[in-house]
Parts: structure tokens; sequence; C-alpha cells
């Protein structure tokens, strides 16, 4: 049995986490698969097979595929845990690799050597922010993920600070179209992984990074003025809900939104 709960969902991606309770050295009927998608075991292991080979999943081998592709899967050590990554939109995968397959035999492994591990397994911490922090750990790991496979294409060094100038303009000015990285990318006409590298480098912060820091300014502005609904102040602020709010203010302040508030009526 396989059950699957999406933890994330934006326009480029979702992500699920998938519980599988299968015990069977069979393998199962074939499934064809729908989009590219790359799979990170947390637990435990099973083997699929694709691309005309076979593979052995486990916390230290993953793997990826494409559109069209036929899988089947056995499960010779009993249940597993695996997080699932289905780019839903090809601006992120196409940003890194535009022709990740291309008709090769590749196979579908990806070698997941201790810095993808962590990787994948601090990516919930970013997912209160799928827009940013989210995407921006996905572009992190999938970047790694592809460099286990022996393809990843080369980095290229990051660009003009007028590109990240820009960015950050477009951030303190709550630009609509700059509502996540790959519009933001949109916005400013590149590609969302040379802006990521490009801020990082000429900011010193990642993009989410920076976005929470100018959502910080204003909501200190909006509780000096008299807030009090800071529930209401989160959404408004484009938090997915106030405990998300509460996080990032006591990682950037040291205290919590109600603490502030206190703090700045005294």
């Amino acid at each position: 049995m396989r059950t699957a709960q999406v933890v994330a969902q934006t326009p480029h991606f979702v992500i699920h986490t998938v519980e599988c309770a299968d015990d069977h050295a069979r393998w199962s009927k074939p499934e064809l698969t729908v989009a590219t998608q790359i799979i990170l075991v947390r637990r435990g292991r099973f083997r699929v097979s694709s691309r005309g080979g076979e593979v052995m999943v486990d916390p230290t081998v993953g793997y990826l595929h494409g559109p069209g592709e036929e899988e089947r899967f056995s499960h010779p050590a009993g249940g597993d845990s695996c997080t699932s990554i289905t780019f839903t939109a090809g601006a992120l995968i196409d940003d890194l690799w535009p022709d990740p397959f291309g008709g090769s035999p590749m196979s579908p492994a990806v070698l997941v050597d201790p810095q993808l591990e962590l990787a994948h397994r601090l990516l919930p911490r970013s997912l209160d922010d799928p827009g940013f922090g989210g995407a921006e750990a996905v572009l992190d790991l999938l970047t790694l993920a592809l460099r286990g496979r022996g393809g990843a294409p080369h980095r290229h060094g990051p660009g003009r600070a007028g590109l990240a100038e820009r960015a950050r303009e477009a951030i303190v000015s709550v630009e609509p179209q700059a509502a996540d990285l790959v519009g933001l990318a949109r916005l400013l006409e590149t590609s969302p992984s040379h802006l990521s590298r490009t801020f990082r480098h000429h900011i010193g912060m990642t993009v989410s990074r920076y976005r929470n820091r100018v959502r910080v300014s204003h909501a200190l502005a909006a509780i000096e003025a008299g807030e009090t609904d800071l529930a209401a102040l989160a959404f408004s602020l484009g938090f997915s809900d106030q405990a998300h709010f509460s996080r990032v203010m006591r990682d950037e302040l040291g205290h919590t939104p109600g603490r502030v508030r206190t703090l700045l009526a005294a």
C-alpha cells in the first residue's frame, strides 16, 4: 500500500511525502510517468525498473525520470519513506538542465552524497515559503542531484550587480510579479538559478532571506503604527500563516510579533 501527502505545491513544482508499506519481491504492474520527477529516500529501500535498467534505491541513491517513461517497482525489504518532487512547469528544471534525458539510455540513478542528503532532510524547513525559500531550496537540491548523475551543467559565475539591485528593488516595492522566485526571474528577464546565485553573491544573502528581511521591516512599521491584528498582518505580508510569521520574526529579531508589539507600545 502506498500513500502520498502533498507538503508543498506551487505553479512550478509539487512536493509529496510518500509512505509505502508494501513487502513483496515481485515487480509491480508498469506505471507511466507524466512529468519530470526526482525521488529521494528518507527511510528504507526498494527497487525500480526504468529506462532498461534496474536500480536499488535507498538514502544513498535516488532516481530521476522524465514524462512518458514506464516504471515498475518491487519492495523486497519492506516499507519505505520518500520525498517526491514533481516539476509541473519547466522553469526550474529546464533552467538547470534543458535536455536531461535526450533520448539516451542513461540510468535513472542519482548518487546521493552527504550534501544532497542533508539538503533533502532540511527541505521541509524551507517549505513555509515555497515561492522563494522553497524554490531556492529545490533549485539547490536539484543542482546537487544532477551533479550526482554526472550530468549537471557547469554553473557559470554570478551576473552583474545591477541584476541583484533590480531584484532588490522589486522585492522592496512589492511588485506583484515578484511573488515567487520564478515570477521575479521572469520579471527581470533572467533564469531562476542565475538570479538566485547572482543575488547571493552581490547582496550577501538568499532572495528568500532578503524578502523576509523586508517583510519584517514592513511588520515593524505596521505594528509601530498601531496594527494589532497579527493574523491579518501575517496574511497581508505574504506569510503562509501566523505561525510562519512568528518564526520569521523570532529568527530575525529574537522576538515574536506579540513581544514586538509590547516593546513598541512601552
